[in-house]
């Protein structure tokens, strides 16, 4: 059951991510207040993660994640270039990530 809080935590900091860029800027209170609820959440739901994981294991994933689901979500929806370095740096983050974790 942590690993779906885990999990959940991720997209809503993903989600709050995503709401930033479409807030434009604090222009769309809609879409601003979005990013501070699923912000909100997603630190709450993180603080109850680390009664169950340890920080750096739990952080790792976390940080991550959100970090290589965040680029998809750019490439994907916003048009952000991509290219091979970025890809790169996305597989280095995936493999720091894994390499935090390791025992």
């Amino acid at each position: 059951m942590q690993w779906f809080w885990l999990i959940t935590g991720i997209i809503m900091q993903s989600l709050s991510a995503t709401c930033m860029k479409l807030s434009d800027g604090f222009s769309n209170l809609i879409l601003t207040l979005l990013a501070f609820v699923f912000w909100a959440i997603s630190f709450s739901i993180f603080i109850f993660v680390l009664k169950h994981f340890d920080l750096s294991y739990a952080f790792a994933i976390y940080a991550g994640a959100g970090v290589v689901f965040i680029a998809i979500i750019g490439f994907c929806y916003f048009d952000e270039p991509i290219n091979a370095i970025k890809i790169i740096s996305i597989i280095l983050v995936v493999l720091g990530t894994v390499g935090l974790n390791l025992k």
